[in-house]
Protein backbone atom coordinates (compact mmCIF):
# COMPACT_ATOMS: atom_id res chain seq x y z
CA UNK A 1 0.00 0.00 0.00
CA UNK A 2 1.63 2.88 -1.67
CA UNK A 3 0.18 5.73 1.00
CA UNK A 4 -0.02 3.63 3.88
CA UNK A 5 -0.08 6.39 7.28
CA UNK A 6 1.71 5.44 10.82
CA UNK A 7 -1.10 6.90 13.17
CA UNK A 8 0.21 7.80 16.73
CA UNK A 9 -1.85 7.58 19.93
CA UNK A 10 -1.70 9.40 23.20
CA UNK A 11 -3.55 7.82 26.11
CA UNK A 12 -4.88 10.20 28.85
CA UNK A 13 -7.15 13.18 27.86
CA UNK A 14 -6.59 11.65 24.10
CA UNK A 15 -7.99 8.36 23.16
CA UNK A 16 -9.12 7.33 25.91
CA UNK A 17 -12.35 9.52 27.77
CA UNK A 18 -12.75 10.54 31.14
CA UNK A 19 -13.54 7.17 32.07
CA UNK A 20 -10.03 5.94 30.91
CA UNK A 21 -11.64 3.73 28.46
CA UNK A 22 -11.51 3.52 24.42
CA UNK A 23 -14.95 4.45 22.86
CA UNK A 24 -16.42 1.47 20.70
CA UNK A 25 -16.83 4.33 17.74
CA UNK A 26 -13.14 5.29 17.52
CA UNK A 27 -11.85 1.29 18.45
CA UNK A 28 -14.47 0.74 14.97
CA UNK A 29 -12.41 3.66 13.52
CA UNK A 30 -8.47 2.13 13.54
CA UNK A 31 -9.99 -1.18 13.57
CA UNK A 32 -10.96 -0.40 9.76
CA UNK A 33 -7.39 1.64 9.21
CA UNK A 34 -5.47 -1.73 10.27
CA UNK A 35 -7.70 -3.18 7.78
CA UNK A 36 -7.07 -1.35 5.52
CA UNK A 37 -3.23 -1.46 5.77
CA UNK A 38 -2.33 1.72 8.31
CA UNK A 39 -0.28 1.13 11.01
CA UNK A 40 -1.52 1.92 14.46
CA UNK A 41 0.59 2.93 17.65
CA UNK A 42 0.73 4.26 21.13
CA UNK A 43 2.96 7.27 22.44
CA UNK A 44 2.50 7.79 26.10
CA UNK A 45 4.07 8.61 29.76
CA UNK A 46 2.87 5.75 31.33
CA UNK A 47 4.92 2.62 31.70
CA UNK A 48 4.18 -0.34 29.27
CA UNK A 49 2.43 -2.33 32.56
CA UNK A 50 -0.46 0.55 32.33
CA UNK A 51 -1.21 0.78 28.44
CA UNK A 52 -1.04 -2.90 27.65
CA UNK A 53 -4.30 -3.57 28.72
CA UNK A 54 -5.24 -0.56 25.59
CA UNK A 55 -2.54 -1.94 23.31
CA UNK A 56 -4.30 -5.41 23.41
CA UNK A 57 -7.57 -4.11 22.78
CA UNK A 58 -6.97 -2.47 19.81
CA UNK A 59 -4.76 -5.75 18.77
CA UNK A 60 -1.77 -3.71 18.13
CA UNK A 61 0.83 -5.31 16.57
CA UNK A 62 3.27 -2.25 16.54
CA UNK A 63 6.37 -1.01 19.15
CA UNK A 64 5.28 1.19 21.60
CA UNK A 65 6.57 4.31 22.95
CA UNK A 66 6.32 4.46 27.10
CA UNK A 67 7.71 6.98 29.91
CA UNK A 68 7.26 9.89 27.26
CA UNK A 69 10.14 8.08 25.29
CA UNK A 70 12.55 7.16 27.73
CA UNK A 71 11.35 3.25 26.75
CA UNK A 72 10.62 1.81 23.59
CA UNK A 73 10.20 -1.70 22.66
CA UNK A 74 7.99 -4.35 20.82
CA UNK A 75 5.43 -6.15 23.01
CA UNK A 76 5.52 -8.87 20.30
CA UNK A 77 8.89 -8.93 18.91
CA UNK A 78 11.48 -9.47 21.00
CA UNK A 79 14.42 -9.33 18.55
CA UNK A 80 13.12 -5.87 17.43
CA UNK A 81 15.22 -4.71 20.18
CA UNK A 82 14.60 -2.30 23.18
CA UNK A 83 15.46 1.00 23.89
CA UNK A 84 15.93 1.83 27.54
CA UNK A 85 17.71 5.41 28.32
CA UNK A 86 16.84 6.02 32.55
CA UNK A 87 18.28 8.76 34.41
CA UNK A 88 21.54 8.11 35.98
CA UNK A 89 21.33 7.02 39.83
CA UNK A 90 23.45 9.59 41.40
CA UNK A 91 22.00 12.36 40.20
CA UNK A 92 18.07 10.65 40.74
CA UNK A 93 19.66 10.44 44.53
CA UNK A 94 20.81 14.11 44.05
CA UNK A 95 16.82 15.00 43.20
CA UNK A 96 15.78 13.54 46.07
CA UNK A 97 18.55 15.27 48.38
CA UNK A 98 17.32 18.56 46.95
CA UNK A 99 13.80 17.91 47.43
CA UNK A 100 14.24 17.99 51.19
CA UNK A 101 13.93 22.25 50.59
CA UNK A 102 10.66 21.97 49.28
CA UNK A 103 7.31 21.26 50.87
CA UNK A 104 6.06 17.46 48.73
CA UNK A 105 4.43 15.01 49.29
CA UNK A 106 6.30 12.28 48.01
CA UNK A 107 8.74 11.32 45.16
CA UNK A 108 8.38 8.05 43.03
CA UNK A 109 11.16 6.44 40.82
CA UNK A 110 10.43 3.99 38.76
CA UNK A 111 12.32 1.17 36.74
CA UNK A 112 10.19 0.07 33.70
CA UNK A 113 8.10 -1.58 35.77
CA UNK A 114 8.76 -1.88 39.48
CA UNK A 115 7.82 1.34 41.32
CA UNK A 116 9.83 2.46 44.46
CA UNK A 117 8.13 5.26 47.35
CA UNK A 118 9.95 7.55 48.84
CA UNK A 119 7.23 7.48 51.80
CA UNK A 120 4.41 4.67 51.83
CA UNK A 121 1.38 6.53 50.29
CA UNK A 122 -2.07 4.15 49.57
CA UNK A 123 -3.22 6.36 47.04
CA UNK A 124 -0.92 7.07 45.07
CA UNK A 125 0.25 3.23 45.08
CA UNK A 126 -3.54 2.24 43.98
CA UNK A 127 -3.34 5.04 41.58
CA UNK A 128 0.22 3.61 39.88
CA UNK A 129 -0.44 -0.29 40.90
CA UNK A 130 -2.35 -0.87 37.16
CA UNK A 131 -0.53 -4.07 35.73
CA UNK A 132 0.85 -5.47 39.41
CA UNK A 133 3.87 -3.94 39.76
CA UNK A 134 6.62 -4.42 41.97
CA UNK A 135 6.58 -1.99 45.06
CA UNK A 136 9.04 -0.71 47.37
CA UNK A 137 8.55 1.99 50.43
CA UNK A 138 11.48 3.78 51.89
CA UNK A 139 13.96 6.74 51.55
CA UNK A 140 14.96 6.34 47.79
CA UNK A 141 18.29 7.30 48.58
CA UNK A 142 18.68 4.33 50.62
CA UNK A 143 16.53 1.88 48.54
CA UNK A 144 16.82 2.89 44.94
CA UNK A 145 19.88 0.26 43.94
CA UNK A 146 19.01 0.82 39.48
CA UNK A 147 18.96 3.81 37.82
CA UNK A 148 15.24 5.06 37.15
CA UNK A 149 13.27 5.29 33.97
CA UNK A 150 11.18 8.34 35.12
CA UNK A 151 11.07 10.03 38.74
CA UNK A 152 8.15 11.44 40.03
CA UNK A 153 7.41 14.26 42.29
CA UNK A 154 3.99 15.08 43.85
CA UNK A 155 3.82 18.63 45.66
CA UNK A 156 1.15 21.25 46.25
CA UNK A 157 0.28 23.20 43.33
CA UNK A 158 2.04 26.10 44.69
CA UNK A 159 4.87 24.24 44.81
CA UNK A 160 5.63 22.10 41.69
CA UNK A 161 6.47 25.80 39.46
CA UNK A 162 9.49 26.57 42.46
CA UNK A 163 10.39 22.97 41.92
CA UNK A 164 10.91 22.84 38.35
CA UNK A 165 12.97 26.18 38.63
CA UNK A 166 15.03 24.56 40.95
CA UNK A 167 15.15 21.27 38.78
CA UNK A 168 16.14 23.30 35.82
CA UNK A 169 18.82 25.62 37.48
CA UNK A 170 20.92 22.74 39.10
CA UNK A 171 20.23 19.92 36.35
CA UNK A 172 19.21 21.13 33.50
CA UNK A 173 21.50 19.55 31.07
CA UNK A 174 20.51 15.67 32.28
CA UNK A 175 17.01 15.71 32.78
CA UNK A 176 13.81 17.20 31.16
CA UNK A 177 10.76 17.81 33.70
CA UNK A 178 7.19 18.23 32.81
CA UNK A 179 4.14 18.80 34.87
CA UNK A 180 0.91 16.84 34.86
CA UNK A 181 -2.30 18.17 34.38
CA UNK A 182 -5.02 18.83 37.44
CA UNK A 183 -5.96 17.48 39.61
CA UNK A 184 -2.46 15.52 39.65
CA UNK A 185 0.18 17.95 40.91
CA UNK A 186 2.75 16.08 40.04
CA UNK A 187 6.44 16.72 37.99
CA UNK A 188 7.65 14.02 36.03
CA UNK A 189 11.25 13.57 35.39
CA UNK A 190 12.85 11.74 32.30
CA UNK A 191 16.66 11.89 30.96
CA UNK A 192 17.52 15.21 28.73
CA UNK A 193 16.47 14.32 25.18
CA UNK A 194 13.80 12.68 25.65
CA UNK A 195 10.53 12.69 24.27
CA UNK A 196 7.91 10.82 22.22
CA UNK A 197 9.09 12.17 19.02
CA UNK A 198 12.41 10.40 19.73
CA UNK A 199 10.43 6.87 19.79
CA UNK A 200 8.21 7.26 17.03
CA UNK A 201 11.49 8.30 14.55
CA UNK A 202 12.63 4.87 15.48
CA UNK A 203 9.49 3.38 14.76
CA UNK A 204 8.57 5.21 11.57
CA UNK A 205 12.03 4.44 10.18
CA UNK A 206 11.45 0.67 11.01
CA UNK A 207 7.73 0.60 9.51
CA UNK A 208 9.79 2.09 6.42
CA UNK A 209 7.10 5.28 6.82
CA UNK A 210 8.01 8.87 6.26
CA UNK A 211 7.32 11.60 8.63
CA UNK A 212 4.82 13.29 5.98
CA UNK A 213 2.56 10.24 6.59
CA UNK A 214 2.46 10.90 9.77
CA UNK A 215 -0.94 11.60 12.26
CA UNK A 216 -0.29 12.33 15.64
CA UNK A 217 -3.32 13.03 18.27
CA UNK A 218 -1.99 14.62 21.71
CA UNK A 219 -3.65 16.71 24.76
CA UNK A 220 -0.71 17.72 26.96
CA UNK A 221 2.67 19.02 27.13
CA UNK A 222 4.61 16.01 27.12
CA UNK A 223 2.84 15.74 23.39
CA UNK A 224 4.32 19.13 21.97
CA UNK A 225 7.53 17.37 20.29
CA UNK A 226 5.27 14.27 19.00
CA UNK A 227 2.96 16.83 17.53
CA UNK A 228 5.73 19.40 16.12
CA UNK A 229 7.69 16.33 14.39
CA UNK A 230 3.87 14.30 13.00
CA UNK A 231 3.60 15.84 9.40
CA UNK A 232 0.04 16.18 10.51
CA UNK A 233 -0.63 16.86 14.73
CA UNK A 234 -3.48 17.33 15.30
CA UNK A 235 -4.79 18.67 18.98
CA UNK A 236 -7.62 17.15 20.82
CA UNK A 237 -10.50 19.68 21.76
CA UNK A 238 -9.47 19.14 25.59
CA UNK A 239 -5.80 20.48 24.34
CA UNK A 240 -3.90 22.64 26.42
CA UNK A 241 -3.74 25.81 23.89
CA UNK A 242 0.12 25.54 23.65
CA UNK A 243 -0.92 22.74 22.10
CA UNK A 244 -3.75 23.89 19.73
CA UNK A 245 -1.30 26.49 18.29
CA UNK A 246 1.03 24.14 17.33
CA UNK A 247 -0.36 21.71 15.64
CA UNK A 248 -1.97 21.47 12.28
CA UNK A 249 -5.50 20.82 13.32
CA UNK A 250 -7.62 21.03 16.56
CA UNK A 251 -10.20 18.20 16.37
CA UNK A 252 -13.45 17.22 19.22
CA UNK A 253 -12.36 16.45 22.44
CA UNK A 254 -11.51 13.18 23.75
CA UNK A 255 -15.19 12.75 25.25
CA UNK A 256 -16.57 13.84 22.11
CA UNK A 257 -14.41 10.86 20.03
CA UNK A 258 -12.31 13.44 18.28
CA UNK A 259 -9.77 11.06 17.20
CA UNK A 260 -12.74 9.36 15.24
CA UNK A 261 -13.86 12.36 13.87
CA UNK A 262 -11.08 13.56 12.09
CA UNK A 263 -9.88 10.06 11.28
CA UNK A 264 -13.57 9.35 9.17
CA UNK A 265 -13.12 12.45 7.24
CA UNK A 266 -9.44 12.13 6.75
CA UNK A 267 -10.10 8.29 4.88
CA UNK A 268 -13.44 8.73 3.85
CA UNK A 269 -14.63 6.04 6.55
CA UNK A 270 -18.03 5.56 6.77
CA UNK A 271 -19.18 3.01 10.08
CA UNK A 272 -21.97 0.71 9.36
Amino acid sequence: MADKHLIVLDLDGTLLNNDKQISSRTKQVLTKLKEDGHQIMIATGRPYRASELYYRQLGLTTPIVNFNGAFVHHPLQTSWGMYHSPLDINVAKDIVEACDEFDYHNIIAEVRDDVYFHYHDEKLIDLLKMGNPKVTTGDLRNFLEQSPTSMLIHAEEHQVTEIREHLTSVHAEVIDHRSWAAPFHVIEIVKSGLNKAVGIQKVSNYLDIPKERIIAFGDEDNDLEMIDYAGTGVAMGNAISELKSLANITTLTNEEDGIAVFLEDKFNIKLA
